[in-house]
């Protein structure tokens, strides 16, 4: 687990520790899971977050949900 204090030992909001476990769970490193999780501490970021999710699932092929 990401520690919360920062530096070295890397760092997760606190309320974003959920959404880095649910990453981890899914398969994400430590790296990326906590690099997601952190970038959705603001709106701007969970906003830029979801218009990228959705241009993946586009270009996969994916339908609408």
């Amino acid at each position: 687990m990401v520690s919360n204090k920062g530096g070295r030992a890397g760092y997760v909001a606190r309320a974003r520790q959920d959404v880095y476990r649910a990453l981890r769970r899914q398969g994400a490193s430590k790296s990326k899971a906590a690099r997601i999780a952190n970038a959705g501490i603001t709106r701007a970021g969970r906003s830029l977050m979801a218009r990228k999710a959705a241009r993946t699932r586009r270009a996969r092929g994916r339908r609408n949900r």
